[in-house]
């Protein structure tokens, strides 16, 4: 007898199951979900307070839904669907790659559970819409002429996620606190000072407060970032 192949769990992997209500549909789960999440952050989302949201029971759900993993991957395939990339005819490869990079910043700090859960949502990278994000990318840096454009992508995109990823928890501790950033920052500086006040390299950077407001310095630190992946990849670029 042929041995069993256990199916990939992949929302993406299976066909879909024809719904018991008509009125629920995959896309409202997915909408409901990504509020959820966008609100409260992972932890509290669940199959059985979502269905509670959608006035559906958790078995409703799993009609469109198998688990909470596939869900995770459906709400990533969805906000994918808001970065935007640069046409590939863009005469500035490093402008079109700083658009791209910046619109899926806005993206994760609009949806700011997104960055941290790429690695976990399973096998989220066969959605449409990444796989169109993924595309526009390659299309882009194979026209420049990159000899391994996959390799550059995700030299930019590690870089885009890991800043991301610290960024959407710092916004996030600021929105728990009930404070303004600039607020919660002049709250934090005494103790900032204090633990930097024996660290000869470190204590300057706390010494007096800045005049530049939070979110300016937050993204003049991404641009540098950014700006310094992008002249390392530059110098990969064959000679025209």
């Amino acid at each position: 007898m042929a041995a069993r192949t256990n199916p990939i769990p992949s929302v993406w992997t299976r066909q879909q199951r024809e719904p018991d209500q008509p009125a629920l549909s995959r896309a409202a789960i997915v909408r409901e979900a990504i509020a959820m999440l966008d609100a409260d952050g992972i932890e509290a989302l669940s199959m059985r307070k979502l269905g509670a949201r959608l006035n559906a029971g958790a078995t409703s759900l799993y009609r469109h839904v198998a688990t909470k993993d596939e869900l995770m991957e459906l709400a990533v395939d969805e906000v994918f669907a808001e970065i935007e990339v640069p046409a590939t005819d863009s005469p500035d490869w490093r402008a079109a790659a700083t658009g791209a990079a910046r619109s899926f910043r806005s993206t994760a700090l609009r949806h700011p559970w997104l960055a941290s859960v790429l690695g976990q949502a399973g096998l989220a990278y066969l959605g449409p819409n990444l796989m169109s994000f993924s595309e526009r990318l390659a299309a882009l840096f194979t026209a420049v002429g990159f000899p391994e454009p996959s390799r550059a992508i995700d030299t930019v995109m590690t870089y885009v996620i890991g800043a991301g990823t610290t960024e959407a928890a710092w916004l996030t501790t600021i929105a728990r606190s009930g404070e303004t950033e600039a607020g919660f920052i002049a709250r934090l500086l005494p103790a900032a000072q204090q633990a930097a006040a024996e660290h000869d390299h470190l204590a300057d950077s706390f010494a007096t407060p800045s005049d530049t407001a939070p979110e300016e310095i937050r993204d003049a630190k991404f641009a540098y970032g950014l700006e310094v992946v992008l002249d390392g990849l530059a110098m990969r670029l064959p000679p025209r």
